[in-house]
């Protein structure tokens, strides 16, 4: 540690790699974005509301990229419900009409009744500017990690304050 404090070059070459691999890790999400076509391609669930069919804490990989169909009636989908910015991982029950004017009802697999209560207020049904992808893989448990980082903001700090040690005080 003493060596590295000593020489500043080896100091801001270990800075910018940290700088590097975060940068690196945010370029990789926003290709993603952009190739999903989903401003949130990756998502966690963070209740049991999809049991048995996703667990909390599996991780969800989304697309959004519909050109040649429709969002069909059984089909697991992720909205944001206006106004509030917390994604809804629930599958697709009803769907009236056809193209960007269908209207969409969801429902969570362990839920009794359908979304309608969880919509806007004024909000009867989904439209498609409304989801932000359907669910075409997961990894179960991954998402643990998001769920205690969300439930224990002071564990993002000391993650940050481990990995930036790591690179630091790593030898080349």
């Amino acid at each position: 540690m003493l060596s590295i404090l000593q020489n500043p070059r080896q100091l801001a070459a270990q800075v910018m790699n940290f700088g590097l691999i975060l940068s690196t890790a945010f370029m990789m999400w926003k290709g993603l974005s952009v190739v999903a076509d989903s401003p949130s391609p990756i998502v966690v669930v963070l209740s049991g509301s999809m049991e048995p069919a996703f667990q909390r804490g599996d991780l969800l990989l989304l697309w959004n990229r519909n050109f040649f169909r429709e969002t069909d009636v059984g089909e697991v989908v992720v909205y944001n419900v206006r106004g509030k910015d917390i994604p809804i991982v629930h599958r697709v029950v009803r769907r009236f009409g056809s193209g960007d004017e269908a209207k969409i009802l969801t429902k969570g697999d362990n839920n009794v009744a359908d979304d309608t209560e969880l919509f806007a207020r004024g909000q009867d049904y989904l439209e498609r500017k409304d989801i932000i992808g359907s669910v075409v893989g997961y990894m179960p448990f991954v998402g643990y990690v998001t769920i205690l980082l969300s439930e224990h903001p002071w564990l993002k700090s000391v993650m940050l304050a481990v990995m930036g040690l790591m690179v630091v005080l790593q030898r080349e």
